[in-house]
């Protein structure tokens, strides 16, 4: 009851445009204090959006609970590992996330073909949670989208302890045209269900982060799956039409409906 009357408090003291400026993002504006500690109720809160991005960093990743049975076998998901052995490995040696091990390695080389135009990768990265969330709307308009665009779409692999830099070896294996890379990242107090795509014209062992785009902060509150999807294949048809990806290509930005 008492947080509930703090709560009020909070809110009718406060003009209407702070309101409505509170309303359109996450962080805790003008939360309000009890001499020098936070109210309870926003203590509270900040506990549960730390134990959030807790447990989203460190959940193991499976992909049959991540999507689902019926979600895996439409879509002809797979799951693979880098050379990560375990959570723990995987968070104090970013390299050997960067790199597939090696049962992966050749079960991607025996069901994906190689030389499409586009090659989608799921890689938990720093949040299950935001693969859960976000992947089971997000790759169909994907995948249905580049269909539509008479693209050769490659089979999506789902990746176990995945880094960003796997996105090079993906290149060397398969040869697309370009490579998208779903992946969680990193949690904060705001949400713990955040997805990146991180992407690349033909990437090579060579590569580096200034030869990726990135299309971030793909969540509720953020961008939608249909506005990423728009944006992402957008992104794809202007690496395909001008053959680089990177720092020296600017994102041409489609009319979004909702962002």
């Amino acid at each position: 009851m008492v947080d509930e009357c703090d709560q009020s408090l909070i809110e009718s003291d406060l003009p209407e445009i702070v309101k409505k400026i509170r309303a359109r993002t996450p962080a805790r504006l003008l939360a309000g204090r009890a001499g020098a500690a936070y109210r309870t109720a926003t203590q509270i809160e900040l506990r549960e959006a730390h134990a959030a991005a807790r447990d989203a960093v460190r959940a193991e990743f499976n992909l049959e609970e991540a999507s689902g049975a019926e979600f895996v076998e439409r879509w002809q998901l797979f799951e693979v590992c880098t050379n990560a052995a375990s959570k723990n490995e995987y968070l104090l040696r970013p390299d050997l996330g960067r790199h597939f091990d090696d049962p992966s390695r050749a079960l991607i080389q025996q069901r994906c073909s190689r030389g499409n135009d586009l090659q989608i990768a799921i890689g938990d990265g720093l949040s299950v949670t935001a693969v859960k969330a976000q992947v089971r709307p997000l790759l169909p308009l994907l995948c249905e989208g580049a269909q539509q665009r008479g693209w050769k779409v490659g089979r999506t692999l789902a990746i176990r302890h995945c880094r960003v830099g796997v996105l090079n070896e993906i290149g060397t294996l398969l040869d697309p045209k370009v490579v998208v890379l779903l992946i969680g990242e990193r949690p904060g107090l705001a949400t713990a269900e955040s997805l990146s795509a991180y992407m690349a014209y033909r990437p090579r062992e060579s590569h580096t982060d200034a030869d990726r785009n990135l299309i971030s902060n793909i969540h509720a509150r953020g961008l939608s799956p249909q506005a990423a999807a728009e944006r992402i294949l957008n992104l794809a048809a202007q690496m395909m039409k001008v053959e680089l990806s990177g720092s020296t290509l600017r994102e041409e930005l489609p009319t979004l409906g909702n962002r």
